[in-house]
C-alpha cells in the first residue's frame, strides 16, 4: 500500500508516492480550480492502493483573495463593549502612502454583524466588569435569525484570562456551527492583530471544514481513511486540527517546498540554502539558514504584493506561525502584456491550469512566460515524458500581437527574472543576509528553466537541481514530520514556561520525539518583535545574545535597554520515517539525444540537448546545453558547468 503526498497547485496538481519497493513514484495532472479534489482522485485512481494521502492546498488563501468559486461565510464578531470596529480602524500602515483614494480592505465582518457585550478583564487578568449573561442569551436568539455561520469571540486581554470567552462560547455556540476562540486561535496581546486573525480563522473555518469533509468522504469512497494536511509552519497536522484553526493551512503548499529543501540540504551536507520553487502560477523564495528553516510569526492574508513583500495594510494580518517566505506572481502561467502606455508587463495574471499558456492548445489566447520560453527554445516540443505536446505556432502568433515574438519573449523573462531576483533578495539582503553565501536550490516546474539567470543576477556561484524537481513540493510533504504548537504571552519564568507548554503537548499527542522552541523577543518600549530560536536551557543572557545579533543584522544597530519576551512559543515534532530518494539505474556512457536553437545570454545558437535519466552519476556537461525530463527543463548558461551527484542531483558551479 503506498503512501501519496498531493500539492495542488493553480496549473498542476503534483502527485509522489513511495512504491511497495520502496522506490519513488511521481506524475503531475491539471488542476480542477473550482473543485481541487476531482484532480485529486483522478491521480490517485492512477496509483491504485493507496493507504495514506499527505495534502497541501491554497485553497485557505484563494478564498481571501476573492477566487471564483469560494463564497465567504456569514461571520460575526462578538466583542468588548467599544471596540466592535477595531478591525475597521486597524493600524495606520497604508500600502500608497501619497494615494488618497486608496481603500482600506473590505472588512471581512460588516459592521451590523459585529457585536458588544458588557464585560471587562484588565491586563494582569483581573476581571473589572462580569461578562453580562443575559446580553449573550439574547445575541444567542439573534445569530439564529440573521442566519450566521460562524463567529469569532474576541474580548479585551482574554489571552490573560479567557474566561468570558469560554462562557460565551458554551452560550453563542448553540446558535452557529463555527465558534472561534481568540484565546485558542492565537493567544497574545495587540488587540487588532488578535481579532484580525480570529475573525480570519471564523471566515475560513466553514469553507476549510467543508472542502476537507468532501475530500475525506471522496477518499474514503476510494477506500482511503487516511488524511493529513501540512501547516504553514512546515508540519504535517490531522483534518481535525485543520478544521479547529485553518488559519494554519494558508500557507500549506509553499511551506512544503522549502521542507523538502531543508529535508535536501541535511542529505547533501548544504547548511545555508536559498529555496527558489518557481510552478505554473507564482514563484516563492524562503531561506534554510544552518540546515533550518526560518520561522516569521505575522502574516498578512489577501493583500497587495510589491516585488515579493505583501504590502502591510492591503490585507488581513494573521498572527501565527509561517515559514518565512517571499512570493512573487511569476510562474509558468503568468500572462505577458502591455499596459495603457505601451510598456510591456508580466503579471499577475495568470492563466493557470484553465485555459492555461496557448501552447497547450485548451483555448488560452494570452500569451505567458511558458510560450516565451518555448518560442526561444528553452522548452522542448513536449511535457510530462511526452504525453503533453505544445503548439510553438500558436504562442508566436499569440506573442506577435504584442510586437516581435522573439524580442518580446526575451524582454518578458528577462523582467521576470528581476522580479523574481527581489524576492529572493526579500528573504536574503532584508533579513542580514548575504545571497552570495548561499546554495539556490531550483525546483517546481519553471524553476530550472530560469535558476541560472536569477544567480547570475544575485552573484550566486552555485545551484542545486534536485531530482524530480517540478512535483518536489510534494516530495516535501513525504519528507515532513507532524509538528504540533502551543504558546503563551509575557511568561515571567522562561524555562519553567517552556517546561509547562511542552508538558501540554505531550499530553495532547503523546509521544514527541523533540520540541523546538521560539521567542518573540522586543527591546522594552520598541513596538514590534523579532523570532529567534531558543536553546535548552532557556536562559535570559542567552535569549538577549541571540535577539540582539538579529537586531544588528537585520537594523544594523542595537540598544542598551533591557529586552522583554512577549511570546514564548514551542513546537512539539514527532519524527516520521523519510522516503529514500535513489538516482536510478543509467548507463556508463551519455550523449546528447539532440540538439535545437535556444535563447543564450542575448543570442541565439545551437545547443546539445540531454534527457536527465541518461545523465549516470559523476557525468559533467559543460553549458550552454539543455537538461529535460518528465517535468522540468534546466537552462545550462555558458560558463556553468554541471556534474551530477550521488543522489542524481544536479550541481551547477560557474
Amino acid at each position: 500500500m503506498s503512501i501519496v503526498a498531493i500539492d495542488v497547485g493553480g496549473t498542476f496538481t503534483d502527485f509522489i508516492y513511495v512504491k511497495s519497493d520502496g522506490s519513488l513514484g511521481y506524475f503531475k495532472v491539471l488542476s480542477t480550480p473550482r473543485s481541487p479534489e476531482i484532480a485529486i482522485i483522478n491521480g490517485l485512481k492512477l496509483i491504485g492502493d493507496v493507504e495514506e494521502v499527505i495534502h497541501a492546498s491554497t485553497i485557505a488563501t484563494n478564498a481571501l483573495r476573492g477566487q471564483v468559486g469560494l463564497d465567504l461565510p456569514r461571520v460575526a464578531l462578538i466583542t468588548t463593549r467599544g471596540f466592535r470596529d477595531i478591525i475597521e480602524i486597524g493600524r495606520q500602515n497604508r500600502p500608497r502612502l501619497y494615494d488618497p483614494f486608496f481603500d482600506k480592505p473590505r472588512p471581512l465582518v460588516p459592521r451590523d454583524l459585529r457585536f458588544e457585550v458588557d464585560e471587562r478583564v484588565d491586563y494582569k487578568g483581573n476581571i473589572v466588569k462580569p461578562l453580562n449573561i443575559e446580553e449573550v442569551e439574547a445575541l444567542s436568539l439573534k445569530l439564529r435569525e440573521l442566519n450566521v455561520e460562524s463567529i469569532a469571540i474576541a474580548f479585551l486581554h482574554s489571552y490573560i484570562n479567557p474566561i468570558h470567552e469560554f462562557i460565551a462560547s458554551s452560550i453563542l455556540g448553540k446558535a452557529v456551527s463555527f465558534v472561534s476562540l481568540s484565546h485558542r486561535v492565537v493567544p497574545e496581546p495587540r488587540e487588532y492583530e488578535r481579532f484580525s486573525t480570529t475573525v480570519v480563522n471564523a471566515t475560513l473555518a466553514p469553507l476549510v471544514s467543508r472542502y476537507i469533509s468532501r475530500l475525506s468522504d471522496r477518499l474514503k469512497s476510494i477506500g482511503i481513511k487516511r488524511l493529513h494536511l501540512m501547516s504553514s509552519s512546515g508540519g504535517l497536522v490531522d483534518a481535525n486540527e485543520v478544521i479547529d484553526r485553518p488559519v494554519q493551512f494558508i500557507e500549506s503548499g509553499p511551506a512544503a517546498g522549502v521542507v523538502a529543501s531543508a529535508e535536501l540540504a541535511k542529505i547533501l551536507r548544504e547548511p545555508n540554502i536559498i529555496s527558489f520553487d518557481m510552478g505554473g502560477t507564482t514563484a516563492k523564495a524562503g531561506t534554510i539558514v544552518d540546515l533550518e528553516f526560518e520561522i516569521t510569526s505575522e502574516y498578512e492574508v489577501g493583500g497587495e504584493s510589491h516585488h515579493g513583500r505583501i504590502v502591510k495594510g492591503s490585507g488581513y494580518p494573521v498572527r501565527f506561525p509561517f515559514i518565512d517566505l517571499a512570493e512573487v506572481s511569476a510562474g509558468g502561467g503568468t500572462i505577458i502584456w502591455r499596459d495603457e502606455a505601451g510598456a510591456l508587463r508580466v503579471g499577475p495574471i495568470s492563466a493557470g491550469a484553465d485555459p492555461g499558456p496557448v501552447c497547450y492548445g485548451r483555448g488560452g489566447v494570452k500569451p505567458t512566460l511558458t510560450d516565451a520560453n518555448l518560442v526561444l527554445g528553452r522548452l522542448g516540443e513536449y511535457l510530462l515524458g511526452g504525453s503533453m505536446r505544445l503548439d510553438r505556432e500558436a504562442s508566436i502568433k499569440a506573442l506577435s500581437k504584442l510586437g516581435d515574438p522573439y524580442e518580446v519573449s526575451r524582454e518578458a523573462i528577462s523582467l521576470a527574472n528581476l522580479e523574481m531576483a527581489r524576492a529572493i533578495r526579500l528573504v536574503t539582503v532584508e533579513r542580514g543576509l548575504d545571497p552570495e553565501r548561499f546554495t539556490l536550490m531550483a525546483f517546481g516546474g519553471a524553476g530550472p528553466q530560469h535558476a541560472l539567470d536569477i544567480a547570475e543576477e544575485l552573484n550566486i556561484r552555485k545551484v542545486i537541481i534536485p531530482p524530480h524537481p517540478g512535483v518536489f513540493s510534494a516530495l516535501g510533504l513525504l519528507m515532513a514530520d507532524w509538528r504540533f504548537e502551543a504558546r503563551t504571552a509575557f511568561p515571567t519564568n522562561l524555562e519553567d514556561t517552556y517546561r509547562t507548554l511542552e508538558a501540554e503537548l505531550a499530553k495532547k499527542i503523546g509521544r514527541v520525539d523533540y520540541y523546538v522552541r521560539y521567542a518573540d523577543v522586543r527591546y522594552e518600549g520598541q513596538g514590534w518583535e523579532l523570532t529567534i530560536p531558543v536553546g535548552r536551557p532557556a536562559i535570559i543572557d542567552d535569549v538577549r545574545r541571540a535577539f540582539e545579533d538579529k537586531h544588528l543584522s537585520i537594523f544594523g544597530f542595537t540598544l542598551n535597554r533591557d529586552i522583554e519576551v512577549v511570546v514564548a512559543r514551542v513546537f512539539a515534532v514527532v519524527t516520521r520515517v523519510k522516503p529514500r530518494i535513489e538516482p536510478p539505474k543509467r548507463p556508463k556512457e551519455f550523449k546528447a539525444k539532440s540538439s535545437r536553437l535556444t535563447y543564450i545570454h542575448d543570442e541565439m545558437v545551437e545547443v546539445p540537448v540531454y534527457w536527465r535519466e541518461d545523465l549516470p552519476v559523476g557525468a559533467v556537461v559543460e553549458g550552454p546545453a539543455l537538461i529535460e525530463e518528465y517535468d522540468s527543463t534546466t537552462v545550462l548558461l555558458d560558463e556553468w558547468r554541471l556534474t551530477v551527484g550521488e543522489l542524481g542531483e544536479l550541481r551547477i558551479e560557474r
